[in-house]
């Protein structure tokens, strides 16, 4: 190994773990390996940033727009929302949903696919009388398979497609993905819609609670103790043991009071920095003294709106304090639910993170619109406004785009960016909202990765890595080492990036192609599912992080529900790929 492989190497591990911690956006520790690369030489300075320049770049950034743009057009609201209306049972309910997700993810992002359908798919929970929890993790695992079956249903496809035309001369087209991609759809959703929902534990499937004003079944709210509370002058530890709720802390003339919660007494004026459910709060502040701190002492009507904090989000890693939302967009924080974290300190100096629930008070349409710049998503059903004389528009210039794309008649970064500028001419976008409509950290990502990948290919990384696998394994044949590839594929994704796992698997399985004398074709088939299906872990793909919170999951559930997706996609790719893509 020569110091350029192992100072690479190195860099990636560092990367790997840095991802696995979550302490960073993921788009800012790809940029700084990519800088530590070309620093010490790794990588030349003039092809630093080529990466933006990818065509699998440039498509993502359209994408993201024309998808977005789609999303506020009401269209796909209103067809879900349909296709729900038709389903009696929650089976079918579930099938519906997730088999219009998966339709949906074929053609945008996972992300926003999810984003689209979670508001619908909880008040229809709600609505039925059963826990969101019952359908959200489906739903999730919905949009994920449904990203296998198009060139532009997820980031990894179309990063697969640059690596292919760089090893082989000839890029996949936009249904190259579908035979193989639409199988294991169709027994993914299958397993989900009859069995996978089955699979959740039933006595965590919290009973409905009318409680218009507050949503969110667990979080953490700072309560005002009034004059004459029936708790001033009582202690902690009965507040916490008579009404069940966690004191994480209470505040007194500004300062936290620092003592054992058995000789601290509240007194009027306190303010009690509470962890509880929506019905204890209630009863404590409609019949106990107590007021949020949002309201007042003076108990002034509350208009919430429940929202969270999606992956993108600008917002990740501020609070409420320096983000001043009271000022900034007379908007307040009334209550936060965080997964089952720790909470220290007072709420408006919490540090927000992706899938946070956050509970807003303020006027409606303000929220709205303070939500979208900050990157969060409505937990309820959404009111859109959009021009009915122009959004038949969206529909067929979208669809051109991909025929476009899927007949080779242009790329897919000249077909989707002449799709945008079709938009704009006929004013479906409007110019100050196109940049909004991009994920940019997926792009700065994506940018920054493709050149990390095509130095594991320049430094002879990929050989070395490539070498050692098959020494490994060195009767294990194409079929077993295409085996090999798609698990271990599926075991990185979780712990590293999608986007970034085929960045540093696509050369390496290549130059396994390359070792063994078949096409890379059927690897590089097998790294675009593995890359995709995270099933197994709660934090490994953006979207299981989102349904973390709402859907009350722990852990377990998601390797409970998903091994056994995992396996039939396992089944089905072993047995497809040699098919379709012969070796």
């Amino acid at each position: 190994m020569t110091w350029e492989q192992g100072a690479l190497l190195a860099v990636l591990a560092g990367s790997l773990g840095l991802f696995v911690l979550d302490r960073w956006r993921f788009d800012i520790v790809a940029v700084a390996a990519l800088m530590i690369c070309v620093l010490v030489g790794i990588i030349r300075p003039d092809a630093a940033f080529a990466g933006f320049s990818n065509p699998a770049v440039v498509t993502v950034a359209m994408v993201l727009v024309i998808t977005q743009t789609l999303a506020r057009s009401g269209i796909v609201d209103d067809a879900a929302r349909r296709c729900t209306d038709m389903a009696k049972t929650p089976t079918a309910q579930i099938g519906a949903l997730c088999a219009f997700a998966a339709l949906l993810s074929a053609f945008m992002n996972n992300v926003g696919a999810l984003a689209l359908m979670m508001p619908l798919a909880i008040s229809t929970a709600r609505r039925n009388g059963y826990s969101p929890g019952l359908i959200l993790m489906p739903l999730s695992f919905a949009t994920m398979l449904g990203g296998m079956c198009t060139l532009i249903g997820t980031p990894p496809n179309l990063l697969i497609s640059n690596f292919r035309e760089q090893a082989t001369g000839n890029r996949f087209l936009m249904f190259d993905f579908l035979p193989v991609g639409l199988a294991i759809t169709a027994a993914g959703l299958t397993y989900l819609t009859f069995a996978g929902w089955r699979l959740l534990p039933r006595h965590r499937t919290a009973p409905r609670v009318d409680i218009d004003r507050f949503r969110v079944s667990d979080y953490v709210t700072e309560a005002l103790i009034r004059p004459g509370s029936h708790w001033a002058d009582q202690k902690v530890e009965r507040l916490e043991e008579e009404r069940g709720v966690a004191v994480i802390g209470v505040i007194r003339d500004g300062r936290r009071v620092f003592a054992r919660p058995g000789t601290v007494r509240f007194q009027s004026g306190d303010i009690v920095l509470l962890e509880t459910d929506t019905a204890t709060l209630q009863h404590l502040v409609e019949l106990e003294g107590l007021a949020l701190v949002a309201q007042g002492a003076g108990g002034r009507e509350l208009r919430l709106t429940e929202a969270m904090v999606m992956p993108n989000a600008l917002i990740q890693g501020s609070s409420a304090l320096s983000l001043d939302l009271r000022e900034r967009w007379g908007v307040n924080l009334v209550a936060v639910s965080r997964q089952g974290r720790r909470f220290e300190g007072r709420l408006r100096d919490a540090n927000l993170s992706a899938g946070d629930i956050l509970l807003l008070d303020g006027d409606p349409e303000i929220v709205a619109e303070a939500m979208g710049e900050l990157g969060c998503i409505p937990l309820a059903d959404r009111k859109l406004e959009f021009e009915p004389r122009r959004t038949w528009l969206i529909v067929p210039v979208f669809a051109a785009a991909v025929t476009a794309a899927a007949l080779d008649l242009a790329s897919a970064a000249i077909a989707f960016t002449c799709a945008v500028l079709a938009m704009l001419a006929a004013r479906i976008i409007r110019p100050a909202s196109l940049y909004e409509a991009v994920d940019w950290p997926v792009v700065v990502l994506l940018g920054a990765m493709i050149p990390l990948g095509t130095a594991v290919q320049t430094t002879g990384l990929a050989g070395w890595i490539g070498e050692a696998v098959v020494m490994m394994a060195p009767t294990a044949g194409p079929t077993g080492m295409l085996a090999v590839i798609l698990i271990a594929t599926m075991a990185v994704t979780p712990v590293l990036n999608n986007a970034a796992t085929v960045v540093i698997m696509a050369p390496v399985v290549v130059n396994i192609a390359q070792q063994l004398g078949v096409s890379p074709d059927a690897f590089l088939m097998a790294v675009a599912i593995g890359a995709s299906c995270d099933f197994l872990t709660p934090f490994g793909h953006h979207n299981n992080s989102i349904i973390l919170g709402p859907g009350g999951y722990r852990f377990g559930d998601f390797w409970r529900v998903g091994l056994p997706l995992d396996l039939i996609v396992i089944v089905l790719s072993l047995l497809l790929i040699p098919l379709i893509w012969a070796f």
